[in-house]
Parts: structure tokens; sequence; C-alpha cells
């Protein structure tokens, strides 16, 4: 860093109340460099490109400087206390997850209501004695240190898992004998990593060199590796079996069939589609037969009898097919359709000796259960309008637990039968909330270049249609994701105070299938924008809300989509809420394993067209001197090694300098966090800093304020 410039900004300070006489405060200095980056003979000044040094004393300087300004404007909110409190309320119940069968065991979550982290609970499935198998709140005092994952031999007698400290991406691998709860071994870290055992001697696993410059959080992370590890031995003798160097990949996961002949490996570039590899393991000189080479494409095996082999993908199927073929006949040509492409999204399992083809409809699920030739058995019948997840079980399981939720159902499990299907409930959370005051509709508005978007609005019954209900507008738009109804304890708080909630589902999801997913990528990227302002014009005209009410949120990629609205549109909404954002557009490949976003994205080196595009919108570089910005609380955390928090530093940084209105700017850093809270504590807080940060930038005391709800 060299010839920095020292400059200060003077913003508006918090008061008790929003009806108080506004006084005057200083942000933090934020040195100024004179980094500059060039782009096909362009220079792109990068006066902030410091902050991306998560290692140096002046970064850290700075985060301690912003969190003191933002935390003292937030203490001052009267009624936040009461947010955390109805809160705590709201979540103080028991979730339990579904049981799952492994050995003589059976395992399930549950968290007796406000724990930080669910407990792994076990009954022995003879004698019905049941105990704590692990208890992740154990694992630190501050509850940051988390649990990832579990797996199991197949007879149960061993298991692996997975640990993260401070929401870290990069997780410590934890090999247990499973009956005794005694650790064997306890050295080996990971990164986007799940294990596979083989038989009961050692497992598959995937992992990158750790960064050998710099940080580990933002060091980029290149090769992925999967590596078979053999109990007992030392984790340097770990055999590579695919990836590496040799193999160049960003992405790379593997793991045995249910019989466990067949090793499969995906291979990805990109965070959406996969080369396909599978070896038969019984054969002592067999070779990996290459089943799509496409990494532009999806094929992921869902079942297999024998060498007979059933496939789920989107190659010539944009809305996704089942197909079949033998291990011997790779050829796209040999392959069958099982279950045809139609006109809705289809999602696909097994279970059973059945499959089970999921349909998304208009952003809803409907599910069918089929016979392995593709003949239909019937349709499973749903409890209502909303979203299904679960179906899948062993060959020879005759029931599977399926969850079911809706934004005012909550969250519920179903034990369902294979053999008749029929459902019955297994769990329902008792929360303290009455679905019968809210309703949901879901409305299609058009976009900028006419096409129609659904998207799903939740209030209050009886809400008045005058303009001023306070309105939380949340999108994400990217990497073929969906957004479908579901269960939000956390945003109750929001709704039963008046607040209104809508959700678009934005070009670039995945709720109309891969055409619907590629109008919002590159080229098309502005599509998931403009989408999301026709949504906030939608509610506007409609009387739902004004822009004096409005609130924009959203994570990651939909971080991304709140800070492009944001400097396209600063009038538009009130309050702006990036979360963890993907805000510089031009450097986000050079962090961890953001390259892998270029299918999406694309990057500023790979076209002058490109560079200029991804400029032009770029959050970082879309702020204008002199622009009065909407009320904008940027979150992020020190241990995201997704989307880096230099993202939100550096954006941050430029938005107080450019800032030319009396509405605060301010980055709220969480540490001993990742892409995401770690701790219930930690989600409670951000949230009431969110939704306090909303209502008293509207002007609104929400009546938890006043009374008891």
């Amino acid at each position: 860093m060299k010839n920095y410039l020292l400059i200060a900004f003077v913003v508006v300070a918090a008061c008790s109340s929003p009806e108080q006489a506004e006084e005057t405060f200083v942000y933090p200095v934020t040195m100024k460099s004179d980094s500059v980056n060039t782009y096909f003979n362009t220079d792109v000044p990068d006066p902030y490109q410091w902050l991306e040094d998560d290692m140096s004393d002046e970064t850290a300087a700075w985060v301690t400087a912003q969190n003191e300004v933002t935390f003292n404007y937030l203490d001052q909110i009267d009624f936040r206390d009461n947010i955390k409190d109805r809160l705590r309320t709201l979540l103080d119940y028991e979730k339990l997850s579904s049981p799952r069968k492994e050995g003589d065991y059976e395992y399930w979550y549950r968290n007796d209501g406000l724990q930080n982290h669910s407990v792994v609970y076990r009954k022995h499935r003879e004698t019905g004695d049941e105990e704590v198998f692990l208890d992740p709140n154990s694992f630190s005092e501050d509850g940051t240190t988390a649990l990832r994952g579990m797996s199991f031999t197949d007879d149960g007698t061993l298991s692996a898992h997975t640990i993260s400290l401070g929401g870290s991406d990069w997780s410590k691998v934890v090999i247990m004998d499973a009956i005794s709860k005694e650790v064997i071994e306890d050295t080996l870290d990971v990164k986007f990593s799940g294990i596979s055992w083989s038989e009961n001697d050692g497992f598959y696993y995937s992992t990158y060199d750790q960064p050998t410059d710099g940080s580990q959080l933002s060091g980029t992370t290149q090769y992925h590796k999967l590596m078979y590890h053999k109990l007992g031995t030392d984790y340097s003798e770990d055999q590579l079996i695919f990836g590496g160097e040799e193999q160049p990949n960003r992405y790379i996961s593997g793991g045995l069939t249910e019989d466990n002949r067949y090793l499969v490996v995906s291979a990805a570039q990109n965070t959406s589609g996969n080369r396909l590899y599978i070896k038969d393991t019984k054969d002592p000189n067999g070779e990996f037969v290459m089943f799509q080479e496409d990494y532009f494409k999806t094929l992921y095996p869902i079942h297999n009898v024998g060498p007979e082999m059933y496939f789920y993908t989107n190659i010539d199927a944009p809305n996704y097919r089942v197909v079949k073929t033998t291990f011997d006949k790779a050829g796209q040509e040999n392959w069958e359709d099982v279950i045809p492409e139609s006109e809705n999204v289809l999602s696909a399992n097994s279970g059973g000796g059945k499959l089970f083809a999921s349909y998304l409809i208009d952003a809803k699920t409907k599910v069918y259960q089929l016979n392995l030739d593709g003949s239909q058995q019937w349709e499973i019948e749903l409890p209502g309008i909303g979203s299904a997840y679960g179906f899948g079980a062993d060959e020879d399981d005759t029931e599977l637990y399926y969850l079911f939720t809706s934004f005012t159902y909550p969250s519920t499990i179903f034990k369902y039968s294979i053999t008749d299907g029929t459902s019955e409930l297994y769990n329902t959370p008792d929360v303290e909330f009455n679905p019968g005051d809210y309703e949901t509709k879901q409305v299609f508005y058009s976009s900028k270049d006419g096409t129609k978007i659904p998207m799903f609005i939740v209030h209050k019954k009886g809400i008045e249609l005058n303009g001023k209900n306070p309105t939380y507008l949340y999108g994400y738009g990217g990497f073929n994701i969906s957004l479908t109804p579901g269960f939000n304890p956390y945003s109750i708080v929001w709704l039963e105070n008046g607040g209104i909630y809508a959700q678009p589902n934005l070009r670039g999801g995945g709720e109309y299938g891969e055409k619907w997913h590629e109008a919002g990528t590159k080229m098309n990227k502005q599509n998931v924008f403009d989408d999301f302002i026709a949504a906030a014009e939608y509610l506007i005209a409609e009387n739902y809300t004004s822009s004096d009410y409005l609130a924009i949120a959203g994570g990651s990629n939909g971080g991304l989509l709140v800070g492009a609205t944001m400097t396209q549109r600063p009038e538009l909404a009130k309050v702006a809420l990036p979360a963890v954002g993907v805000l510089d557009m031009l450097r986000y490949h050079t962090f961890t394993a953001g390259a892998g976003w270029s299918a999406d994205y694309g990057t500023a080196e790979e076209s002058k067209e490109m560079f200029e595009y991804l400029k032009t919108y770029s959050p970082y570089h879309a702020l204008k001197p002199g622009t009065s910005y909407p009320a904008t609380l940027v979150t992020t955390a020190d241990h995201d090694d997704r989307v880096v928090p230099a993202h939100s530093f550096k954006f941050a940084a430029r938005l107080q300098e450019y800032h030319a209105g009396n509405n605060p700017v301010m980055i709220r850093i969480q540490t001993k966090a990742g892409h995401g809270s770690v701790s219930l504590e930690q989600r409670i807080d951000v949230t009431a800093d969110q939704y306090a940060f909303v209502w008293y930038n509207m002007g609104v005391i929400p009546p938890l304020a006043k009374e008891d709800l």
C-alpha cells in the first residue's frame, strides 16, 4: 500500500426514536490508495483494494472502527431488544429432524428450543434405549464451532463427522467408533466435501491444497482433489483418486453407489453442470468411464440395479428428465427415457425400488411415485400448496420421511409408506403462531421486457393497502436456485407487526428450468435486476407499499442483486440490506473458489464486451459521487471464505465516500461467522439488527415496541 489519502465522511446520527432531531457524526477514517487494475487498456482505479488483505493490521483497525459506529447507532434504537426478545420467544420450540437407520441404531437431530446447535441423539433399535450421540454445543463456549455433517459405515460401527470453526468452509474430519463414541482420528482438513465410506477400512473425501501464500480464508482454491484415506495410516499417505493438477477441476465429489460396486465421480468447473465418471471397483483393471463431458450440462446417478443405471439430467432437456442405460453403454445414443421432460421442472430420486418425481409448478411442489419403468403408481397427497423435500430412501426401505412447508405452514415431517402411498404425521412443531391470521397469494407481474414473473406476497389478513405498509422484498435470482414457499420463524416477527413479505422468482433461478436460469446469466444478468425492480414497482403500483416503506434484501448472489438495484435505482427503496454480497464483479473470481461462478457471471478478462458489461452493473463500481442512497446496512462476517468480506468492505467504504444524503450507510461485520451465522444467537442478533434498522429508518415504531403481542 502506498500514497494513502485520509478521508472522513459526515452522516446523520441515530436517535432513540425517528421523531427526534437529526445530529451529525463522522464515519471512520478510511485510507485510499493509488491501486489501479487494467482491463483491455482501460484503467480502473481501486482505491480500497487494500481492504482485500484480511490479515493486515490496517484492515483489522478499519473493521473495529466501522463496527463501533454501526453498533453505537443500533444500540440507540429503543425497540431493538424487544425484537430480540420476541425472536427468542418464537424460536423457543422443540425442533426435530427425521430419523435415519445406521446399523443397530436410529439417529436424529433435536434442538430443545434455544440451543445454538441441534444435538444428535440415537436410539437402539432393539432395546429402545436413547442417548446423546454428539452434542455440537460442547464444541465451543460461544457456539461458533458447528457440526457440518455425518457419515456412517454400512454396518453403523464407524462414523465420520465434519466440524467447521467460525463459519469457515474449511472443516475438520473426526473419525469415531460409533458404538463406544471413542475418537479414532481427527486431523484431516477438507473443503466442499462429503465422506463416503468404503466398507470399514477407509473413506473418500474431497479437499484442496492449503493456500501457500496469504490468508487461508481468501486465498485462491483452484484444484479440487478426490482422495482415499485408509484408516490407521498417516494422511500424508492418502491416495489421489481423481483431480489435482493432472485433472484440473474446481469442484470434485465422489462416492460409492449403494451396492458399493461403482465409484461415481462428479467433476465441475462451475457451480452448475458437471462431467461424470464411473468406475467398476470390482474390476481390478477397471478405469473410469466418462458418461458426460459437457461442463455446462448436468448428469447425476440416482439409482442402479447392478450395471443398469438411472440418471437425472438436463441434457437435451432444459426442464430435466430421467434416463437409463448400462455401465458398458455410456454413450448418449444408448440412453433410454424413463421420465421424459415435461413443461414443468423435474427433480428426481429413488427409494424402496421406486422412483420419485417432484415437479415445480409455478414454484410449488407436486410429487409422484413411479415404478422403475417410469409408469406412474400415484400422486403423493401433500397437505397443501407449498414445498416438499426428502423423497429418497435406500433400496430395501419400505418407508421414508418427507418435510412439507409453506410461508405460514411450519416445517412438518411426515412418515410415508412406499408400499401403499399413505402419509402420517410424524412431527409438527409447536410454534407460537396462528397461521389462520395470515394469507399468501401468488401474483404475476411484467418485467421490463414483458416477461411474466411470479411473486409470493404474505401478510396479515385484512391489511389495508394504503401504500404505508413496511414491506420486505427478498430476492436471489441466480445459479439455478429456486426460491419456493418455506416457513421462516424469523419472518413471523416482521409479519405479525404489520409487515408485508414479498418473494419474486427472478430469472437466473431454476423455477422454470435451464432456459430461465440462462436468461439471468452473463450478458443477460441485467434481466435479474430488472425483474427485481419491476417487483418493487408492482408492490408500489398496487398500493401494498411505497418507496418510503420498502426494504430490499438478499444474500450472497442476492447481495449482488440488492447492490445493483440500489445503485441503479437509488430512489426506489427506503432501506437496502445487501448481505454477504458479491459486490466487486471485476475481481470476484480472484478469491477462494470464486472462479467457479464464472458460468453465471462471466469474468472481466473474458472479453472487452464482458468487462464493460460487468463494470456497468458491478455495485462497487456503479456507485456515483454526490448521490443519495437508501439507508443501507451491509452485513458480512470475518470468516466468510465463500464470498470474502472484502466485497462488502470495499463497497461500504466507497458508499460512505460517495453518499450525499442523510440516510445512514453502515456495515455490520460479524466475528467468528462465515457465509451466514454459525450459532442461533448470531442469527437472532443479525436479524434483530436488520429489522430494527429497517423500521427505524422508515420512521415506524412496530407494535412490539408498544405492547405485548
